[in-house]
Parts: structure tokens; sequence; C-alpha cells
């Protein structure tokens, strides 16, 4: 088997499920940014092919992508500089997902954490698609042969089977065509947590707005959900260590410093001994500077649609001259008969 080089490639991707929130900036689309300043070719995709593996309402769904799309650039993403596509404006990462569910093996999808939890004692009655779901995913990465994939931790298993997947296509069929894609799960927040339980993970889904921070939520909103934040009566420790039993304060100082962009330690050394008092009203002001010019920005293109249609039918143009011949050579390697020239 000959070695291939790979051109270093950042691909990542979310679902336009609407109501972006904190976690999903800090978690992602800031991230997406700061790969973005890298000398690397980045493609982020807003998933609307994985969005349908459960029910969508069609207008809401149009909605959702459009509003991903603005929070992307929003959030400092450059259409210029970075791919930005809406899946199913690509139709080789659907194609790929068929041979890669030809590939990938029964077990490997049943193990899936995520398959578990979404289908739970219902299985029986959850949707094909859900179920290949995996296969989908590793399409959308290796279809672009990337090599690094920015996730978060509840993502991992799906890029290590995005890597046997990967290796067993290699294998059969003798080639190094696929590269083997490294997740990158980096920085202060990759997991936000709930303003209102610090055990469970920020969610558009939890029936308590004040539970998140809303990329749509003003100023106002930004600082009287940080104020009324759940916390505990202790001071702030000058070590992280002393957060590890107080997950409500662990969120709170996590988000500090990702929004800073600095170590827990850092934000403790500075703020350790506070009490929340003084400690919340630093956070507001913080996330009030850092989010509100998203707020706006947003709101703007919602207001210009057209806008973001053209963005991403350019970002398709873009995306597809790396896909269709990654899928054509694909075809080939596993003996599909190519149009010929005439």
């Amino acid at each position: 088997m000959t070695e291939t080089t790979f051109t270093p490639r950042v691909f990542s991707g979310i679902q336009p499920s609407g109501n972006l929130h904190l976690g999903n900036y800090l978690g992602a689309l800031k991230r997406f940014v700061d790969w973005q300043a890298k000398d690397v070719e980045s493609i982020y995709c807003m998933v609307d092919l994985h969005a349908i593996t459960v029910w969508q309402d069609p207008a809401d769904l149009k909605k959702s992508t459009r509003e991903l799309c603005a929070g992307f650039i929003a959030a400092g993403l450059d259409p210029e500089k970075s791919i930005l596509i809406n899946q199913s404006q690509v139709p080789e990462h659907a194609q790929l997902a068929w041979v890669f569910n030809c590939v990938a093996r029964m077990g490997w999808m049943q193990r899936m954490t995520q398959w578990k939890d979404k289908a739970g004692k219902n299985a029986q009655n959850a949707s094909l698609g859900l179920f290949a779901y995996p296969a989908l995913m590793a399409a959308d990465i290796l279809v672009y042969h990337a090599t690094h994939v920015p996730v978060g931790e509840d993502q991992k298993q799906h890029l290590e089977l995005t890597r046997d997947i990967a290796i067993k296509f290699n294998h059969d069929y003798g080639v190094n065509f696929f590269p083997e894609t490294e997740p990158v799960i980096e920085g202060a927040a990759t997991r936000v947590m709930s303003l209102r339980d610090g055990s469970k993970k920020m969610s558009k889904s939890d029936p308590s707005d004040a539970s998140r921070i809303n990329l749509t939520d003003d100023a106002d909103a930004i600082a009287k959900k940080i104020r009324k934040a759940k916390t505990d009566p202790e001071a702030l420790p000058s070590e992280a260590k002393g957060l590890e039993e107080r997950p409500e304060a662990r969120n709170l100082v996590n988000i500090y410093a990702a929004m800073a962009e600095m170590s827990v330690d850092q934000v403790l050394a500075e703020v350790g001994g506070k009490q929340f008092s003084e400690f919340k009203p630093m956070l507001a002001d913080l996330a009030v500077a850092k989010m509100s010019p998203i707020t706006t920005e947003m709101a703007r293109l919602m207001e210009n649609q057209d806008e973001i249609d053209k963005i991403l039918a350019r970002g398709s143009e873009r995306a597809r001259a790396i896909t269709a011949p990654i899928l054509s050579q694909t075809y080939d390697i596993i003996g599909m008969v190519r149009p010929v020239e005439v």
C-alpha cells in the first residue's frame, strides 16, 4: 500500500435545529473561527440531512438552516476564507454515505451511545436514518479528506467510528485513500452546562429559557440570566481543584475563561476569594461585550435572506470542486463503471 500525504483540511458541522445558544458558540462556533485563522482549508456545514433523522417542520428547517448560517457568519466565519454549506446542496455527502453503509458493520452502529440514548426503548420505531447517522457523519468528513474535526466530547465516539470506516475501506480495497481523521477537542468550555443545573449540558430543549443564553438574546436578557444563574454560597477558589465538587461554579468560571481566552487557572488567579455577587457582574459585562455584536449581525442577516442563500450557493460550488473528484475516485476504487468523455 503506497503512502498518501493528505493536505491539512478541517471539517465540522452543526444541526440546524434552531435556537442557537452560548454552548453552540463556545463549544463550536468560536473554535471554528479560531481554526479559520490558521493556514488550513476549512469547511463548515449546516447538516440538514442529519436533522431529518427525526421529523422536521419544513418551514422551520429552512428558517433554522439560514439562522445557523447567519450564526456562523456573525460569530466571525468569513465565507471567502471558509467554505460554508448546507449539506443537502452537496449531493456527494449522501452518495458516499451509501458506500459507507456498505462498509460499516451493524454491531458498530448498535454500540453508538447516541443511538442508544435517542432511540431508547423505542428503537423499533426509530428511523433507519437515525441508526445510520454515523455513516453519514463519516461521509461528511471523508468526502473532503478532512484531517481534523473540531467536535464536542459527545461526538468523539462518532469520530472513532469514522476512523474505523476509513481503515476498513482502505484495507478492503488495498489503498490508502481515506485519512484517519483526528478529532480536536479543546478549550475551557467545550461542554457548556445549564445555568440552572451545572450537571446538565446547556440545551435548547430545556423547558427553562433561563437555563441558556440564546444567541438572539439582547444585552439585558444576557445580563439578567447570568445574575440569576445558580451558584453556591462559597467564595471562588484560587485553584482549579477547588471547583471539582462545585458544578455551577465550575461552569461559570469555564464560561468566563472561554470568552476571555484565558485558562481556568488564570481566571482564578484574578477572582479567587471573590463572592459570586462580585464575579457575576464581571461575567455579565464580558458576555454582553462578546455576544451582543453577534446578536445584532444575526438579526441583520436574517433580514437579508437572499444574502445567506447566495453564500450557501457559492459554498456548494466550492465544496463540490473538492467532493466530486473524491467521490469519483471512490467509485473507481470500488469498481463502478464511470462515464467517459466523448
